[in-house]
């Protein structure tokens, strides 16, 4: 197995100031603990690169990215929603992490790679067509499935999310693209309370009440998801790997750990094995204590890997 691990320091310099959860500390974590295990010297590392308007569009009304420039400030930060602000170097982190999951995504479809994982930040699973929010300014999982759709032998991908929040945005962008299959589990009820209800063959919503334990967890995966990615057979799995669902983290009341992430890593690299040949793309989205982000991380990561 290789595993690709795209990062780039500059996903650092988005700083929405010392009190917000979304720190530039999430990555810092995260290289230090796969660092001290080793596993970073197994993996193919790689620096993120610039998304580009074009593919942005893919996935954004064709305003979105100027909305947001007019925004930028030229010191101190503005905020876009009452969670979600910008800095002066907000929209070149946030160009990164778009664009890492098109190199991802690139990579494992000329295979050079069997699977990859995007260390990024600003997160994205929250950005909808038209709207930035929830800390995120452009949907890094959606530009990367719209991406894949371009390849001749991609008809249909799947997104599957994990994060403790709802996929709104991801939700909002494909509800009416049935190629794309988008399964999430989330906190409910719980930000952003936005299209959690929404009714759609390919949008596989499976809401977890506060101090849902991992038996919940693996049940709605095994019951909902599995099923529907049977019978979608996407050509592509992409997953947004958020980890706030951890027992640790601050930001919600659900009860996973290390292990429950290896276990849906596990799952959803077998369906890629017998649906996708294997390809996979994981992005980073939430996990905001910083100690259990990188954990989970390493479990999920190293599972990618085939350890």
């Amino acid at each position: 197995m290789t595993t690709t691990f795209i990062t780039h320091d500059d996903c650092g310099l988005h700083n929405m100031g010392p009190e917000h959860p979304e720190s530039p500390i999430r990555l810092l974590a995260i290289r230090k603990v796969l660092e001290r295990t080793g596993l970073i010297q197994q993996l193919e590392t790689m620096q993120s690169i610039h998304v580009t308007s074009e593919q942005i569009a893919m996935a954004h009304a064709s305003l979105h990215q100027k909305r947001l420039e007019m925004k930028l400030p030229e010191e101190g930060i503005v905020y876009a929603d009452e969670d979600t602000a910008l800095c002066p170097d907000s929209l070149h982190a946030a160009s990164l992490a778009a664009g890492s999951t098109i190199l991802a995504t690139n990579r494992v479809l000329a295979g050079k790679t069997d699977n990859a994982f995007c260390a990024v930040r600003p997160p994205g699973h929250h950005a909808e067509h038209n709207t930035p929010m929830g800390f995120c300014f452009f949907n890094n999982v959606a530009i990367g499935a719209m991406q894949a759709l371009q390849h001749p032998q991609v008809k249909r991908v799947a997104v599957v999310d994990f994060d403790v929040h709802h996929c709104n945005g991801t939700v909002d962008i494909f509800k009416d693209k049935p190629e794309v299959l988008v399964c999430s589990t989330f906190q409910h009820p719980y930000y952003p309370e936005r299209y959690c209800d929404i009714q759609r063959p390919n949008i596989v919503n499976c809401p977890m009440p506060a101090h849902s334990d991992s038996a919940f967890f693996r049940n709605i995966v095994e019951k909902h998801w599995l099923p529907a990615l049977q019978n979608h057979k996407p050509d592509m799995i992409f997953i947004s790997a958020g980890f706030d669902a951890h027992h640790e983290d601050p930001m919600a009341d659900i009860n996973l750990n290390e292990d429950d992430y290896r276990w849906v890593t596990k799952l959803l690299m077998d369906v890629a094995r017998v649906y996708s040949q294997g390809r996979l793309v994981s992005v980073l989205e939430g996990g905001y204590n910083p100690v259990a982000l990188a954990f989970s991380v390493e479990a999920h990561v190293e599972t990618l890997a085939g350890y």
